[in-house]
């Protein structure tokens, strides 16, 4: 960004990631069916630091109904398995030796409704990522204009811009979720 100008495609982008970030946890919310995205979100307690599941062993998926993840160091397997049952994704891990079996259960309606709180959850999430952005790009613009750089007039355009594309935005999370509650409830 040049330090007189105001850029507008590096909120957009950053809004973008924040919906992008959002449709990946949604494709790890299972409706019924075993998708190895569904422990993309999980992060596992290694070596004194958190990391992704798929970087401490491999997520396959042998059934339409099982996930396994073999943990490639045996010393994991204990935080790997806690790290799912923390999940709050309602799956039972079965341990065996570096394997761990995850068995999908069939959706009831009351886990169903569990689902689409936590993709409620995800999305006030994004929201809240979407409205950090706006808040740093109104901040840039009073920045500019205090500093000479930019008229009143140029702020008051430039900051119903940053709003129109918040509205925007937003309109596609709440999208999203409303897509995904229905894929969620529809048995």
């Amino acid at each position: 960004m040049a330090d007189d100008s105001f850029d507008i495609d590096d909120a957009e982008r950053r809004m973008r990631g924040a919906l992008q970030s959002l449709k990946q946890e949604f494709a790890g919310l299972r409706t019924g069916r075993a998708s190895a995205s569904l422990l993309d979100p999980l992060v596992v307690e290694a070596y004194g630091q958190t990391m992704p599941i798929n970087q401490v062993g491999t997520v396959g998926v042998p059934e339409p109904r099982m996930l396994t993840v073999q943990v490639w160091d045996k010393g994991m397997v204990s935080a790997v398995e806690k790290a799912i049952r923390n999940s709050g994704l309602g799956l039972n891990p079965n341990v065996d030796g570096s394997l761990i079996r995850l068995p999908i259960p069939e959706l009831n309606q009351e886990r169903r409704t569990e689902l689409t709180k936590i993709a409620s959850k995800y999305t006030e999430q994004a929201r809240i990522a979407v409205r950090n952005v706006r808040r740093d790009a109104m901040d840039e613009l009073k920045r500019l204009e205090k500093d000479a750089h930019m008229s009143q007039d140029e702020h008051k355009s430039w900051g119903e811009k940053v709003q129109k594309l918040t509205d925007k935005i937003i309109g596609e999370i709440d999208a999203a979720l409303a897509h995904k509650e229905a894929e969620i409830m529809q048995v």
